[in-house]
């Protein structure tokens, strides 16, 4: 199964000497648990986000219990087994903020492992990560290893045909630019005439630019693209005025700009767009087999957590406000075929 181009970007900054270095580890532990899925425990009726993120989030403790009503609509087998085992895709390396191995070198931390450790709140049931590589999460889900993946998903009308969903973050693109910048995006490709504009080759967002830069041609404006071998690269041409904006994902730069807030170049997100395009909201989902029957108590579960405020306290934790959605919705519109 194809890497989505919004999860392949997040980790586009890792460096080959880096990934020669993960290889093995990842190999050896793709199949099931690693090292990295430490549980974590909280008291009764609380669940604590943000743990060891190394600065990318506000540890925040919230009051998260069962809901019976909710409980009682899980499959018997998983009910009966007392766990919900949840899926992360982060081997070899990770992909901050939203999943990773913590401060404390072991313990997997992050936005999606948070997110189902307050699902199985919800569902009366005790969280039980499991860490895989990415293409080894989906076979995790087919033979049955875990119950759900909670792992940066979207949702697509190509993976429904094995798969039944439960949204709960839109997939969204971002704008990043120095914090003193008084330029936003405001959803409007023609804020773009005469900035420079740096994109990752070769993903979706390369396309969406390129799509812009040919509109704006043809208003008689410009658009500059310039492409950097990595992050670094990138955020120097920041740093320096030599391009105006970053485009990638939208997780990614939430991330940064966490990471730069002390730092003598601030960045902030200059507007959001949809990963899959104009005529779409792309929706990141949990994730399981089809016809499992978990697709609605999570969805469930997770609308719990919307109505009752965590599911906001959650993403305000991991700067990640912006990709809030109203409701989760089971097996919803996913990308079309000819874009999965």
């Amino acid at each position: 199964m194809s890497i989505h181009f919004t999860r392949r970007s997040l980790i586009r900054g890792i460096t080959a000497a880096t990934a020669v270095a993960t290889l093995a580890t990842g190999l050896a532990a793709c199949g099931g648990d690693s090292d990295a899925a430490t549980r974590t425990s909280d008291a009764a009726g609380s669940v604590t986000v943000g743990q060891l993120s190394n600065g990318a989030a506000k540890q925040t403790s919230l009051k998260v219990s069962e809901v019976k009503s909710i409980s009682a609509e899980l499959p018997k087998s998983v009910k009966s087994s007392g766990k919900l085992e949840i899926g992360i895709g982060a081997l070899p390396a990770g992909f901050a903020p939203l999943a990773y191995v913590g401060s404390d070198q072991k313990t997997l931390t992050g936005a999606e492992p948070d997110l189902g450790r307050l699902v199985a709140a919800v569902l009366g049931l005790k969280p039980e990560l499991k860490n895989f590589t990415w293409e080894n999460l989906f076979v995790g889900i087919d033979s049955g290893k875990v119950d759900v993946g909670v792992s940066n998903v979207t949702d697509t009308e190509e993976r429904k045909k094995k798969y039944e969903f439960a949204s709960y973050r839109k997939d969204n693109l971002g704008f990043e630019v120095l914090k003193s910048s008084k330029w936003s995006f405001d959803g409007n490709y023609e804020n773009l005439a005469g900035k420079t504009v740096s994109v990752g080759a070769g993903t979706n967002q390369e396309k969406l630019l390129l799509e812009w830069k040919k509109k704006l041609e043809g208003e008689g404006k410009k658009l500059t693209v310039k492409y950097y071998p990595d992050r670094n690269g990138t955020y120097l041409a920041l740093n320096s005025g030599k391009i105006d904006t970053f485009f990638g994902p939208n997780p990614g730069i939430a991330y940064h700009v966490t990471q730069s807030a002390n730092t003598p170049g601030p960045t902030r997100n200059a507007g959001t767009y949809s990963g899959a395009g104009a005529s779409l909201q792309g929706l990141i989902a949990a994730t399981a087999k089809k016809d499992s029957g978990l697709a609605k108590p999570v969805a469930d579960a997770i609308n719990y957590l919307i109505k009752n405020g965590q599911y906001a306290k959650w993403l305000k934790a991991w700067n990640l406000s912006n990709e809030a959605v109203a409701k989760s919705e089971v097996n919803p519109p996913g990308l079309p075929l000819d874009n999965s």
